[in-house]
């Protein structure tokens, strides 16, 4: 190879490698990058992500591994989040079979890696239920799973007509409203009631001042005054769902078990643990029968999955529909508009208050 050759492959060499660096720069940043000289965590989806931010203010970086408008139950990380959570120094997930990838991903990060791994729903009286919990599944693209909402809510209509007269003779017993059968799993929604979010706050505080206890009183200080927000919260929940006269809610999935055990509700769910169960028609059928017996109004849906379904069961039993979040994300909207776990449960108590008259 001549000089002059050799000079312009090593220049072109070094251009395809700079313009490499700043794309993988730049996709590092869409999730969050490690920062030199501060505690580094890595959270694993929204809510620890929140009170992570409040608690640990100033002297920490936080990491959220689930992207804003993802539903969590059929994500699964990526390579830089492993590059990531290697260099940081805490790893805060819920835990209670939430995040079934944790274990794996933990295995695969770098045998140097200083990082601890904390589960922020350790001493929550977890609850167990019915039904496929969906969080050991691999991931599938955003299209897949909206399709399966989407082809689930047709197949249930298409159904229905001939479920009708099968009612009688084949009616179940429990309430849920799946088709998962009898198998048990523990239900993992621990941060939708803000009693359960409380002791998360205070696991998150905890992990924080281990690992920099230099700033305890700082971490301490913050934690108080987000603690103090969740305490008003659920008192508000207390006294507001307390003296409503039904106490029957239905909901797309089994996600507000620990909402309802605090505040003395039911769920009734379209689906099971996981937003990918598919109902039968006779589980719609079932539904719409405890609508009616129980003198409910609204069918609650969630914003980061299709509302197919509730529309479905709704417009069978001739009522209308509310949305119920349970946390698990922000769609980019709410994003956008500052909204955040506060705002959100308000709304939630709001729509509950609305639905329970």
């Amino acid at each position: 190879m001549s000089r002059n050759k050799k000079a312009k492959w090593t220049w072109g060499m070094a251009a395809l490698l700079s313009a490499l660096l700043i794309v993988s720069g730049c996709g590092s940043k869409s999730g969050g990058s490690i920062v030199e000289g501060k505690i580094n965590v890595i959270t694993t989806f929204y809510p620890i992500y929140e009170f992570t931010k409040e608690i640990g203010g100033e002297e920490v970086n936080v990491v959220n591994l689930l992207p804003t408008g993802v539903e969590p139950h059929d994500w699964t990380p990526k390579s830089q989040d492993m590059v990531n959570a290697s260099k940081a120094q805490l790893f805060l997930y819920n835990g209670a079979g939430f995040e079934g990838w944790v274990p794996s991903f933990l295995k695969g990060l770098n045998k140097d890696s200083e990082v601890k791994a904390v589960e922020v729903s350790q001493g929550i009286q977890l609850i167990d239920a019915e039904g496929d919990d969906g969080h050991n599944h691999g991931a599938s693209d955003e299209a897949g799973h909206e399709h399966s909402h989407e082809a689930a809510g047709e197949a249930a209509e298409e159904e229905l007509d001939h479920s009708h007269d099968e009612a009688a003779a084949e009616e179940h017993a429990a309430g849920s409203g799946t088709a998962e059968g009898t198998s048990h799993h523990t239900d993992p929604h621990t941060w939708v009631s803000p009693k359960s979010a409380l002791i998360m706050a205070e696991n998150i505080k905890n992990s924080l001042v281990d690992a920099d206890p230099e700033h305890k009183a700082q971490y301490e200080q913050r934690y108080e005054a987000l603690k103090d927000k969740l305490a008003k919260l659920d008192q508000d929940f207390t006294e507001q769902l307390s003296g409503l006269p039904k106490k029957d809610i239905v909901v797309s999935h089994q996600a507000f078990g620990y909402l309802c055990r605090d505040y003395g509700l039911t769920q009734h769910a379209i689906m099971g643990l996981s937003p990918d169960a598919e109902p039968r028609a006779q589980d719609i059928v079932n539904l719409t029968k405890t609508v009616n017996e129980k003198g409910l109004r609204y069918v609650f849906f969630e914003e980061l999955v299709s509302d197919k379904l509730a529309k479905t069961l709704a417009n069978e039993a001739g009522v209308e529909t509310l949305v119920l979040n349970p946390v698990e994300g922000l769609t980019k909207e709410q994003a956008e508009n500052g909204e955040n776990y506060f705002t959100i449960m308000e709304k939630n108590l709001q729509n509950l208050k609305k639905a329970l008259q």
